[in-house]
């Protein structure tokens, strides 16, 4: 009885040593099971950069959506009254206060290259409308990216003081980063643009053909 519990035990013995030790080809196997992500340095790899490819494509998708969102071809208005397009010619803020008046400035500043000022100063008024954090930095980017940027075809024209101010905040840009920057722009629109609106056929045919329409009702 001793001998055969003692063969026994030698039995088990060594079928835990074999089961112990690894079989040729397998080494290093138990290591990669302790890698929770893959089974390989280079897998690791893959994966963290497919997660920051698909990190930026989101940012990209964002910022196209907010561009589109943003930047209208044309604002949604009633037609402007006769009354209306009379009294843009008594000033350039009048112009600017109603849809249809940016509209038809807008659609001038198209014949003349320089539409960007336009949608700069339209962008900035969106942005002054945010109040979430995430998506005031987004198209605060945006429209640095867009209008700020010496690199952009849509530069708008800026001095310098405002631009390195501008450069400063963008560590941590708020609703009103573009502030001195919009109304320098206003300014520009207001002293160069707009004598010229007023004498184009852009601004002279929608008087006109308001004013006809008037005495036919």
């Amino acid at each position: 009885m001793g001998s055969e519990r003692m063969e026994m035990r030698k039995r088990q013995m060594s079928a835990a040593q074999e089961t112990a030790d690894p079989l040729p080809g397998q080494q290093g196997v138990g290591n990669r099971g302790s890698n929770a992500c893959c089974f390989c340095w280079c897998c690791c790899c893959s994966c963290s950069c497919l997660a920051v490819r698909n990190q930026e494509q989101r940012l990209r998708r964002t910022s196209d959506e907010l561009r589109r969102d943003d930047l209208p071809i044309c604002e949604e208005s009633p037609t402007p009254t006769l009354e209306e397009v009379r009294a843009w010619a008594q000033s350039f803020d009048k112009l600017m206060l109603t849809p249809a008046g940016r509209n038809a400035f807008r659609e001038f500043l198209r014949t003349e290259f320089s539409e960007e000022n336009m949608l700069f100063w339209m962008a900035c008024e969106e942005l002054k409308k945010e109040v979430n954090k995430n998506i005031i930095e987004e198209k605060a980017r945006i429209i640095y990216e867009d209008y700020i940027s010496i690199l952009s075809p849509k530069e708008v024209s800026l001095d310098s003081r405002v631009r390195e101010v501008i450069n400063r905040n963008m560590v941590e840009p708020s609703q009103h980063i573009f502030d001195d920057a919009q109304l320098q722009i206003y300014t520009l629109m207001h002293r160069d643009s707009y004598p010229r609106f007023m004498n184009s056929t852009v601004y002279k045919d929608l008087l006109q053909a308001l004013s006809e329409k008037s005495v036919e009702a």
